[in-house]
């Protein structure tokens, strides 16, 4: 049989076409719905069922197992979904990705598209000249969707026939017959070849077809479908390299699921077979055993099969499989640097709105956490583990002892500069994605609390120096006036923190909001409070000049705190519009 060079050729040109098609298809429909498919993953995979359920359907609407997977791993980078979740997408992934071998099976062999691949490039070149982006993203899925049959068809046409070559069916005849030796061959080539491709779908593609035109028998088939599962995980392990730990245990997960299957199933094999064997008699009228024809739709079954059972036998050991990941990726504690950088701001996080959003959520929460917290507790002479406990805020402010912090450095080394990376990393989204308005709302929300962030830690400063007077100070009168202060802004910081911890932290936030209403009473101008005690002469002029400005600056941090915990947490446009009403005031002054 002579097979030459440019028959090599010709048959990687028409595998290319194919992949080109699925590429063209999986794209569109990616950008026709792949904004409220990653909207529903961010939201709907807390349970393990769910999760499953979502990981099906993402996959079979955008058609690219691969896709699902490298969204999760991007989505656990940006810790929008935990190890746990991503486990359950992932095995709902795996179902999902037989619909493609389904779709192969039908209008590839069942059905001629040759006829109708033209029309429907035609067809779609002609929604590709509309106005409308969604009409021309149907466009291109339907130009995806004939040329992925027109290669196939080339294909079809480029794979040589054996049939009237006895001497090569003898030859193949010596690796398909060894028994599970066989097996275990079939299923190394099978995740070769979806290596090598980086297609699990141009895999199957191959394998429909050299089983069609007889060059293997059905259990070698499924064998090389077995081993597909194990290849298509490489994709997005490879994608994991350059993210965070988190993303590198989902996509071991992947691996660790599939090769449990591998295990697990592959001594059944044949019982399998002899199952699928069964249902497609009944429908095909024909064994795949006996008639070649008869093995794509038998192969879409076993794939279909395999895969449900596999996640039927693995959903209840979710939680040992995450366990087993975090023992192989251990997690990476960074070093604390002299100029603190983003954390969460990383290149990985700036391919979908969603994560990248998450991103500057964490980066800012992690602003107020952390350097933030430190800032304001210290600056109110109160240690952060016991704000973090249960002690009452009124026993903790008996102590007069006070905390050595220099807030200025605090915000030049580890505010400052994060500040003007989230600024940089929020510009590039809003520049890489045409966002919608709720998005860019969000973005903005985040930006105005990061704002008002920086505003509270410069107002600690003088604050901070009040305090530390006023605690060093033997007038109890001053020392209670202080202590108010502190006891108010510390409520407000403590609740921001549980909120933070919270599985449900807008029960936090109500509580929260309630204090911005009270914080008026903290200036002791505003209430008269500064005067009667002049008058009485509890405090000095000087005492009641540093009071008056201190407490004003209270009364603004704690206004400011409130409406940043709002803003991460519960925005509302209403809010937004009191915030550049109060600082529109501010400015005047």
């Amino acid at each position: 049989m002579g097979y030459g060079i440019t028959d090599i050729l010709t048959l990687l040109g028409a595998l290319g076409l194919f992949l080109y098609g699925m590429k063209v298809m999986s794209d569109a429909l990616m950008e026709l719905a792949g904004d409220r498919m990653r909207s529903i993953l961010s939201t709907t995979t807390s349970n393990r069922f769910f999760a499953v359920l979502t990981g099906f359907s993402i996959t079979a609407i955008i058609q690219s197992s691969s896709a699902t997977s490298l969204m999760v791993v991007s989505f656990v980078n940006a810790n929008l979904l935990t190890l746990t979740e991503a486990i359950g997408v992932i095995m709902g992934a795996n179902i999902g990705t037989t619909v493609t071998a389904w779709l192969i099976s039908i209008f590839g062999f069942k059905i001629s598209m040759s006829a109708i691949a033209l029309p429907l490039v035609g067809l779609g070149f002609l929604l590709i000249l509309a106005k409308q982006k969604k009409r021309q993203q149907w466009g291109y899925f339907t130009i995806g969707f004939a040329v992925l049959f027109i290669g196939l068809q080339f294909l079809k046409d480029s794979v040589p026939d054996i049939s009237n070559n006895p001497d090569v069916l003898a030859s193949l005849s010596d690796y398909t017959s060894s028994g599970f030796l066989s097996i275990l061959l079939f299923i190394f080539i099978g995740t070769v070849l979806t290596l090598v491709v980086q297609s699990s779908s141009a895999t199957m593609a191959l394998t429909l077809l050299m089983t069609y035109e007889g060059w293997i028998p059905f259990d070698m088939a499924a064998a090389m479908v077995i081993g597909q599962n194990v290849g298509t995980t490489i994709t997005a392990n490879l994608a994991a390299l350059v993210a965070n730990y988190q993303a590198k245990r989902a996509a071991r997960a992947h691996l660790i699921f599939n090769l449990l299957g591998l295990l697990i199933l592959t001594p059944f094999l044949y019982p399998m077979l002899n199952y699928i064997d069964g249902i497609t008699q009944n429908l095909e009228g024909a064994s795949p055993f006996v008639e070649a024809a008869a093995i794509p739709i038998a192969l879409s079954l076993f794939h279909t099969f395999f895969n449900i059972i596999n996640t039927l036998l693995l959903i209840g050991f979710i939680k040992q499989i995450a366990r087993i990941v975090e023992r192989m990726v251990p997690t990476v504690i960074e070093e604390e640097a002299e100029i603190d950088q983003a954390r969460y701001l990383s290149e990985a996080s700036l391919v979908y709105p969603q994560t990248g959003i998450k991103a500057l959520f964490d980066e800012s929460l992690r602003l107020l956490q952390d350097a933030a917290y430190k800032a304001i507790t210290h600056g109110l002479s109160v240690h952060r583990e016991d704000l973090e406990s249960d002690i009452k805020l009124k026993s903790m402010l008996e102590s007069k002892e006070t905390i050595p912090v220099d807030i200025e450095h605090i915000y030049a080394t580890k505010i400052k500069h994060v500040y003007t990376q989230i600024l940089a990393y929020a510009t590039r989204l809003q520049s890489k994605f045409a966002l919608e308005h709720d998005k860019i709302e969000t973005i903005r929300n985040i930006l105005i609390a990061d704002r008002m962030l920086v505003r509270v830690v410069k107002r600690m400063i003088p604050l901070h120096h009040g305090i530390v007077l006023a605690l060093s100070s033997n007038n109890h009168a001053i020392l209670q006036e202080y202590n108010h202060l502190r006891r108010k802004i510390l409520k407000v910081v403590r609740q921001i923190h549980r909120a933070s911890q919270s599985e449900q932290p807008l029960k936090y936030i109500e509580k929260i909001k309630k204090q911005k209403r009270k914080s008026e009473d903290l200036d002791v101008l505003m209430t008269g409070r500064v005067n009667k005690l002049v008058i009485d002469g509890a405090i000095s002029n000087e005492m009641a000049r540093s009071l008056m400005a201190d407490s004003e600056e209270a009364h603004k941090i704690v206004r400011d705190l409130v409406d940043i915990a709002t803003l991460l947490y519960y925005p509302r446009d209403e809010l937004i519009d009191q915030i550049e009403e109060q600082e529109l005031e501010l400015k005047a002054v």
